[in-house]
């Protein structure tokens, strides 16, 4: 089997890379597919580029500075997402309000005789 890739395609392919071209608009230029021209870059060993759907995610930091109620209100990534951040209860991470909310006391098992 024949290869496609002369010594000029190659050249072509490199200085289409070089400039930045996305590999779809390479295949284009090149009247080859998308797949052929990120398979010839790798071998070539092209400067790799990374990938448009793997971005790093954005990470939200939220603070506090003194002891505060953690209830969360709204979404996480959200605009407008905090915490509750009133004074919580001694010994528990939430206000009294959110206390009362998260922590439910067992139901009374002396009736069942």
């Amino acid at each position: 089997m024949e290869s496609m890739w002369t010594p000029e395609l190659m050249e072509q392919l490199a200085a289409l890379w070089a400039e930045g071209h996305s590999t779809a608009e390479i295949g284009r230029r090149l009247n080859i597919s998308k797949n052929a021209v990120v398979g010839k870059a790798h071998r070539l060993n092209l400067t790799p580029r990374p990938s448009p759907l793997k971005r790093p995610p954005t990470r939200r930091v939220v603070s506090t500075t003194a002891p505060s109620c953690t209830w969360p209100l709204g979404h996480p990534g959200e605009a407008g997402f905090h915490f509750c951040g009133k004074r919580p209860v001694s010994g528990k991470p939430y206000c009294t309000e959110h206390a009362a909310m998260a922590y439910v006391a067992p139901k009374n098992q002396h009736n069942a005789a």
